[in-house]
């Protein structure tokens, strides 16, 4: 088991501000050029606002997409076939492939900043676990490709951030903040992040409900306390 000091995780359901966080984090404990931000899920709500804005096709191939994607990671329903089970393996061969990057960069001496982690623990993707899940399909193809899909990701799981900062949230509050998102996914979110250990990495539970700057000044001084090896972390959280 690898734990990665560099390497910091921010993860959370919808509407818990990750994208904003991460980004604030960068800014203040990056002036010396020495964080950076990386997105470690698979496709980002920033992905889908630049589709919505392509001219004319833009807000309908984006709903188009969402749905698809939507159906895809609900693990109630069925995978279409044995090609989107190659699709979705492909993806998590894509994400293995780029927390390999991330590991180097921060092994290389740079703070890391993520929005998301992938984990092992509950399949699907949209709690960043494996997509595929073996009870979804009997077909031979597809069953061998959800066992190599979870040893896939039991071993990004070994590499352990030095801190996880898990956003928490309430159901009023997340779809007051995305509305556009479903009840039953929000909820069930929520839920899945509260359970989450990833593998006995350091955590830092966040109540995201309270005002923004008290959500940054807290994540800053959880920083601090966990990467001592980096001093330029205490001088810019000071």
């Amino acid at each position: 088991m690898n734990t990665v000091h560099g390497l910091i995780a921010v993860v959370g359901c919808d509407g818990t501000g990750k994208s904003t966080l991460t980004h604030d984090l960068v800014k203040v404990l990056g002036q010396d050029g020495s964080a950076v931000r990386r997105y470690l899920g698979l496709v980002s709500g920033e992905t889908g606002d630049k589709i919505k804005r392509l001219p004319l096709i833009g807000p309908r191939l984006e709903k188009r997409l969402a749905a698809k994607a939507a159906h895809a990671q609900d693990m109630k329903n069925k995978l279409p076939n044995a090609f989107g089970a190659l699709v979705m393996y492909g993806l998590s061969l894509w994400r293995a492939a780029h927390l390999r990057r991330v590991v180097r960069l921060a092994e290389s001496g740079v703070t890391v900043i993520t929005d998301r982690y992938p984990q092992a623990e509950i399949a699907g993707f949209r709690y960043d676990g494996p997509g595929l899940g073996m009870a979804r399909s009997h077909h031979w193809l597809v069953r061998k490709l959800a066992a190599r899909e979870q040893a896939l990701y039991e071993r990004m799981a070994q590499i352990r951030p030095a801190l996880v900062i898990k956003l928490d949230i309430d159901l009023a509050t997340a779809q007051g903040r995305k509305p556009d998102h479903g009840t039953a996914e929000l909820n069930d979110k929520i839920a899945v992040m509260r359970r989450l250990r990833f593998n006995g990495a350091p955590l830092f539970d966040l109540d995201t409900r309270v005002p923004y700057a008290d959500v940054l000044q807290k994540a800053l001084g959880a920083i601090t306390s966990h990467t001592s090896t980096l001093p330029f972390v205490h001088d810019a959280a000071a």
